[in-house]
């Protein structure tokens, strides 16, 4: 596999050093080299959102230009739907505090004051002193100094701010009322956050219960969802969300055609319902139609839609409730989006499964496996993954 990685690569590379800026040479080392320092990202690519430059698909992992893993905080992967090509982007927030963002940019989701998509990362201006990032489906939120700013898309009030919902905010406004907030979660037309005292806040579409407030009403500005305390992380689908509390319980809410609560139903809940079946959970993780729950004792769970093998448990069945994936361990961090999974093994690999018509397990094909395959080989030195959340591009790092 490494000769053909490596070519693709390096083809990737010098296209994205002839419609963009030349890349440092060492981008181009082989994928599986300790050395290579470059984010990468595969799949779809149409709006250029793999942000190498190019507006070409790519198979296997090409480097993101001008951004290396060190400089990395945290990276999310935003856009989707219908026509997933169109509206795929990213952000990254910097340790620096910064924020860079590429690819779609139709609702001003890239946050730079214009509509224009563009192939390769560029500084949000104005913006720093960023400590958390989440892009949604045409919306993207971000904490400052306990505070949440968003952009974006506000057709349907997903931006908190009581604004106008007719136009896109290209570049970032305060939403309203939260403070002490430690995360936020961007889904499909809606926003999530958990501040520091366990509490958690919703706002924007309320379809399907995904506010979790009792109600299907939209909402223009934050309420806190009821009867939930002592959530320490949350992770939020394209309709769906999961809290995790200090006890080690799971709790989610929102649309469950797909057995994406995992409460044994393929009912929507506009409240918190314990999903089945778990304790002990260490972390957890929320693809687009599907959770994810590594445990304590390093086994891995997971629940929801699987009829492209997004699950990873060998059938294209949804489950209701939690399966354990015996096959998959060491896990450190997983994504998904429209029908696929990525994780990122704790020896540096990157293995993904589910569909791939695109590339978007980044093994070098379009083919559909049964199995998991291979995108990044032990030693890569990478640790996170993302995905666009119901599209079909993906980025470790």
């Amino acid at each position: 596999m490494t000769p053909p990685l490596r070519l693709t690569l390096l083809a990737a590379l010098s296209l994205a050093a002839l419609t963009a800026s030349a890349l440092p040479a060492s981008a181009s080392a082989s994928a599986s080299a300790g050395t290579d320092p470059w984010v990468r990202a595969w799949g779809e690519n149409a709006q250029g959102q793999l942000g190498n430059g190019s507006v070409l698909a790519q198979q296997t992992p090409a480097a993101v230009v001008g951004i290396t893993r060190d400089d990395v905080r945290e990276l999310s992967g935003g856009g989707g739907g219908a026509a997933a090509a169109a509206n795929q982007f990213a952000v990254a927030l910097l340790k620096d505090g910064t924020v860079k963002s590429w690819g779609s940019n139709t609702t001003g989701q890239l946050g730079n004051g214009t509509t224009t998509a563009q192939s390769f990362p560029a500084t949000v201006a104005g913006l720093s002193g960023v400590s958390e990032v989440s892009a949604g489906l045409n919306h993207v939120l971000a904490v400052k100094g306990g505070r949440v700013l968003a952009w974006g898309s506000n057709a349907s009030k997903q931006l908190g701010t009581g604004q106008d919902t007719t136009n896109p905010y290209k570049a970032p406004i305060p939403v309203q009322s939260l403070d002490k907030v430690k995360d936020v979660g961007a889904g499909c037309d809606f926003s999530v956050a958990l501040r520091q005292d366990g509490t958690v806040w919703t706002w924007g579409k309320g379809d399907n219960g995904r506010l979790g407030t009792g109600a299907n009403t939209t909402r223009e500005t934050p309420q806190k969802v009821p009867d939930l305390v002592d959530v320490e992380s949350i992770a939020v689908g394209c309709d769906h969300v999961l809290a995790l509390t200090a006890d080690g319980i799971v709790k989610a809410w929102g649309k469950g055609a797909e057995g994406q609560l995992g409460n044994d139903t393929t009912t929507d809940s506009n409240k918190p319902v314990d999903v089945a079946y778990l304790d002990a959970v260490a972390r957890i993780f929320a693809t687009s139609a599907s959770g994810f729950a590594v445990l304590d004792d390093g086994s891995l769970a997971g629940w929801g839609k699987n009829t492209d093998r997004q699950l990873g448990d060998g059938t294209n069945a949804n489950r209701t409730t939690p399966v354990v994936l015996d096959a998959l361990k060491g896990v450190q961090s997983i994504a998904g989006g429209a029908d696929f999974t990525v994780a990122a093994l704790d020896d540096g690999s990157v293995i993904g499964w589910g569909a791939n018509a695109v590339g978007q397990l980044g093994d070098g094909s379009t083919t559909n496996p049964t199995g998991t395959t291979l995108a990044l080989p032990p030693g890569s030195g990478i640790t996170h993954v993302t995905a666009t959340v119901t599209g079909k591009s993906a980025f470790a790092y």
